[in-house]
């Protein structure tokens, strides 16, 4: 099959008059400028281990249901659903869950059992092909829009496949299958995965203003190297200073990068990441002073569908 001429036509002029349809925005300009939520793309989330890219990503997520009332699938096997399901909670509420009041428990779970789906990660090991027809049969029932897959490396591998592929291509062959199912289903995956521990030995130099830390992995610093920003529609380096005295409670995203440009979003210099400042007892984010999670968005007792 060849590409539609009238098809290409229509996109292109709608390229031409700026009406391109762009991503969901997060609501704050310093997220938003590079980094937006779009429909059936591969997003690869890379961080070194104990960063908070789970809980980055989480709350990323807990905004779009807000402000988009957007829905999400979430497997998560190094953490239990309580936990995961904690953090939704805290962070919908602004404040921990330990003295909460009942109501504000009840609506928490309201507003997590309409937004958030979770895969019982203990029950099972999964290969890549169990979690995709898992997640398939999930979307006809739940209609959601991203799906959370934390981490890569800790899903079982398809023997058969492994052992006629080798790691490499195997490895190429999966990011295929997930690109192509973001496309089919109109659905995001965000695929967080760790980085090789070469990468942990990369440290500032003593002019820098975080001597002797480890710096943000690159995108090649992937444990399987370059093809998974090869194969991604955008990428995103989470890292925290864990070791700094002050800076610790810093999240930085660099958003390292944006395959279309003209939907949204646009690569951080690497001085310059995104930088969410956690709330006190670890309850989100804020960014220059403005917490993204308003109580008045949270008031909110219906969210509609």
């Amino acid at each position: 099959m060849i590409v539609s001429y009238a098809d290409l036509n229509n996109k292109l002029d709608l390229i031409r008059r700026g009406k391109v349809k762009t991503g969901y925005e997060f609501g704050h300009h310093r997220i938003d400028t590079n980094f937006v939520f779009k429909m059936s793309d591969l997003n690869i989330v890379l961080g070194h281990a104990n960063v908070g890219k789970t809980t980055v990503v989480l709350y990323l997520m807990v905004l779009q249901s807000i402000k988009n009332n957007l829905v999400w699938l979430v497997y998560s096997s190094e953490n239990t659903a309580s936990s995961i399901a904690t953090k939704i909670c805290e962070f919908y509420l602004g404040k921990v869950l330990k003295g909460s009041t009942q109501e504000e428990l009840q609506k928490a779970l309201d507003f997590m059992m309409q937004h958030f789906v979770m895969i019982d990660a203990e029950q099972k090991m999964y290969t890549y092909r169990d979690l995709i027809e898992e997640a398939t049969d999930l979307h006809i029932q739940h209609e959601f829009d991203g799906f959370m897959i934390d981490p890569y490396n800790s899903l079982a591998k398809d023997k058969e496949m492994f052992q006629q592929l080798g790691g490499h291509e195997y490895d190429y062959e999966v990011l295929t299958h997930f690109r192509n199912w973001c496309k089919d289903r109109k659905v995001s995956i965000w695929l967080c995965t760790h980085a090789v521990t070469e990468a942990l030995r990369k440290k500032h130099p003593a002019s820098h203003e975080y001597a002797g830390l480890a710096i943000p992995p690159s995108m090649s610093d992937t444990e399987g190297g370059g093809k998974y920003s090869n194969r991604s529609d955008s990428m995103l380096i989470i890292h925290r200073y864990v070791a700094h005295a002050t800076e610790w409670m810093y999240s930085h995203i660099h958003v390292a990068k944006i395959k279309e440009i003209e939907t949204g979003g646009r690569p951080t210099s690497r001085d310059e990441p995104i930088k969410l400042r956690s709330l006190p007892d670890n309850v989100g984010f804020e960014i220059d002073g403005q917490n993204l999670i308003s109580k008045k968005e949270t008031t909110q007792s219906n969210f509609p569908f």
